[in-house]
């Protein structure tokens, strides 16, 4: 039951052969079961969730459904401010933190009648690669626990993967939604920026950060999305036009369409099974009477280092508000601001944030400002003109989504760059603005998901959904598979 898909789960709902409050209670019997050892959760509130799920079925008893979502258990990443929950981005700085507004994901959610049954772990601030640096607990990979489930969105994913929800919510700021469901076998969508409200996220990048949707099937996305999708006056960078009926539009034929593969994606670093999967992916979209276009991304190379001055950059400025006095903990004499502000962010950033905050305030600084950030602002423009080139000739761009699968927990710790380069195919998407989303494709010869990702023009998820069906279609790929149920 809690491997089915969102939309076979609400038919069930609507039919009368399941209530919320059973889908609820099993969702948090399993993560009773199994979440000590996977670490997926973070904060649970049993009592308000399962009176979500009464509201929910009483409203259908009475014939008063707010829609396909309404009872549905659904997870949100720590990332996303909630009344009934703590909010601290898993950092020990925001400790104890409830917001006292729902992010308007949340209230959208809230108004679709979805159970939202907790907070997952994530990369503490979502600066992570492998939910590794959550302060709070380590996650791990359902498919195999020795393995990373990636980040930041790890707990989203991993919480889904494992059967503790019907659909999760995370963000993405370089690769955060489509790294993780690669690594755990599922479908994960990173919308153009500002087509979902960014109002209620606490904020990594604020010119990158995007929330976007985790589900077991493409369908799923995009009922998901088509949800927490729309303009919303409380983000001055929301994007008023209309959103698609994603579902209801899902079209499967591939005939015709143009499908670049840029050649900068498929050089050195990955790995000989992702390569052969995507490839045989391409071949499948072919004989479905897509036309293949070789088309070229040059300034690709430039995206680690053009990200990691940009995300810094802004993640300095935008967790210079936690300083012991607003918001959390605190540490230090109280009477001496300066030993305030010092022992309260000494003790309480994890290590990667302090090392983010570092490489941010440096390159903003007097002297530097020029030579790093003005100049990666630049280089940015160049990878918006880069996709416009190439979606001047093709109407979807297919590359892995990682350049291999889930990597072993503490495998790549140690060495920073080696984790950053993880995100490598994932970050331009977010630098030019445009949609993606990653699909499953296949396993490789230790039984780990393999993803595929699809970039395409900003605001066209519509084509994306579309594609992306027709390869779940014949990949067979079946998510429950997961050793974790």
């Amino acid at each position: 039951m809690l491997k089915k898909n969102l939309c076979d789960t609400s038919r069930e709902l609507s039919d009368g052969r399941i209530s919320s409050q059973e889908l609820t209670k099993k969702c948090l019997e399993n993560i009773a079961r199994h979440d000590n050892e996977l670490g997926a959760m973070l904060w649970l509130n049993e009592k308000n969730s399962l009176n979500q799920a009464c509201a929910s079925d009483k409203r259908r008893k009475n014939g008063q459904s707010l829609g396909p979502l309404d009872g549905v258990p659904i997870a949100i990443k720590d990332m996303i401010l909630s009344t009934d929950f703590p909010s601290t981005a898993a950092s020990k700085i925001l400790e104890g933190y409830v917001s006292p507004y729902d992010a308007s994901v949340v209230s959208r959610l809230r108004a679709a009648g979805a159970v939202i049954i907790g907070k997952t772990n994530q990369d503490e601030f979502a600066m992570g690669s492998s939910n590794e640096s959550s302060a709070y607990k380590l996650c791990r990979n359902p498919w195999n626990l020795q393995h990373t489930p990636g980040g930041s969105s790890g707990g989203s994913a991993a919480a889904l993967s494992a059967g503790m929800c019907f659909g999760s919510l995370g963000t993405d700021t370089g690769g955060s939604i489509r790294q993780p469901a690669a690594y755990t076998g599922l479908v994960g969508m990173k919308p153009s920026y500002g087509r979902v409200s960014r109002f209620g996220i606490i904020a990594f990048a604020s010119s990158l950060d995007q929330v976007g949707p985790f589900a077991r099937s493409v369908r799923d996305c995009a009922l998901l999305l088509k949800l927490i999708a729309g303009f919303d006056d409380k983000d001055s960078t929301s994007v008023n036009i209309p959103v698609p009926d994603y579902v209801g539009c899902l079209n499967l034929d591939v005939m015709g369409k143009k499908i670049g593969v840029p050649r900068e994606y498929f050089g050195d670093g990955i790995s000989p099974a992702v390569k052969l999967s995507i490839e045989h992916t391409i071949a499948k979209l072919k004989d479905g009477g897509a036309e293949i276009v070789p088309i070229l991304l040059p300034h690709t190379k430039y995206a680690v280092a053009t990200y990691y001055i940009i995300a810094t950059a802004e993640a300095s400025s935008n967790l210079s508000r936690y300083d012991g006095v607003r918001y959390g903990p605190r540490r230090g004499d109280a009477k001496d601001l300066l030993s305030l502000y010092e022992s309260t962010r000494g003790e309480l950033f994890g290590t990667e944030v302090k090392r983010r905050i570092m490489l941010g305030t440096y390159v903003l600084s007097a002297g530097y400002y020029d030579a790093y950030y003005l100049k990666a602002q630049k280089v940015r423009r160049l990878f918006a003109d880069d996709f416009a080139q190439a979606f001047k000739h093709v109407d979807v761009i297919i590359s892995p989504t990682t350049p291999s699968t889930a990597f072993r927990i503490g495998e790549k710790i140690d060495d920073p760059l080696a984790m950053y380069l993880n995100d490598i195919y994932t970050i331009s998407a977010n630098l030019a603005g445009i949609c993606a989303i990653s699909v499953p494709s296949g396993l490789d010869d230790q039984g780990l998901p393999i993803g595929v990702q699809l970039m395409g023009k900003a605001f066209d998820e519509q084509t994306l959904f579309n594609v992306a069906a027709a390869i779940e279609r014949d990949s067979h790929f079946d998510s429950s598979r997961a050793i974790m149920s």
